[in-house]
């Protein structure tokens, strides 16, 4: 993937390495860390279905460090706002001091309804990747295309479909439990 030469560092051919805020970012492998970070996120699911909310995870990394985590509190909370990816920005924003996200990556397990998809678009997150579609909310490819729309000031990179089969299934058993006699 790559090599370090003396003081340059030599990519493979097709290769990004972003420059953010004076720095090369080269990761080992984007895909490997993507999976890694969904995971990180897939464990933030679980922690929400294991206190009875649907199991939505969401976590937020710049520069390769976690920097907010989140998991669907609506139903402890009382709060219709408190998704996954809003808790998840909401930390991340508190330890940056900066409600601007710059820089930072939004994981997320199922794709953000129109309202997580409009907070990130105006945090300035600069790239979305999230586990599998939701066919009856999801606002970033499925119903709408609120990240990246060209009538917005601001628009998310986005990759779509990382571990969509644990993240669909996470969802779907919830409900099969739910529903079970």
């Amino acid at each position: 993937m790559a090599a370090d030469v003396g003081r340059r560092v030599l990519l493979a051919r097709g290769v990004r390495a972003p420059f953010v805020h004076g720095l090369w970012y080269i990761p080992v492998s984007m895909e490997e860390t993507e999976i890694q970070f969904m995971r990180a996120a897939l464990a933030e699911a679980e922690r929400a279905a294991a206190e009875g909310e649907v199991p939505v995870g969401a976590i937020v990394v710049r520069g390769g460090e976690i920097i907010g985590r989140g998991a669907n509190r609506m139903i402890g909370s009382n709060d219709p706002s408190a998704h996954a990816e809003i808790v998840a920005m909401r930390e991340a924003a508190q330890r940056l001091a900066n409600y601007r996200l710059t820089g930072c990556t939004l994981y997320v397990t199922l794709e953000p309804c129109a309202m997580c998809a409009g907070a990130a678009v105006l945090a300035r997150v600069d790239r979305l990747v999230y586990g599998c579609d939701d066919p009856k909310a999801g606002a970033v490819r499925t119903l709408f295309r609120l990240a990246d729309d060209l009538r917005l000031n601001h628009r998310i990179e986005i990759a779509r479909g990382v571990l969509a089969e644990e993240c669909a299934a996470c969802v779907r058993e919830f409900f099969q439990s739910k529903r079970a006699p």
